[in-house]
C-alpha cells in the first residue's frame, strides 16, 4: 500500500466514526495535560 492510500483511509474511517475519534482524541489530549501537570508540579515541589 502506497502511503497516500493509507492516508486516504485513515481520514475516510475518521470522518466515518466522527463521535469516536473525538472521544479519543478528548482521551489523547486530557492523558498528555495530566502528564505534564504532574511533571510540573513534581519538578516544583
Amino acid at each position: 500500500m502506497r502511503i497516500t492510500e493509507l492516508i486516504r483511509i485513515s481520514f475516510r474511517a475518521l470522518t466515518a466514526n466522527k463521535r469516536r475519534s473525538l472521544l479519543t482524541m478528548l482521551g489523547i489530549v486530557i492523558g498528555i495535560t495530566s502528564v505534564v501537570t504532574i511533571m510540573a508540579l513534581g519538578n516544583g515541589i
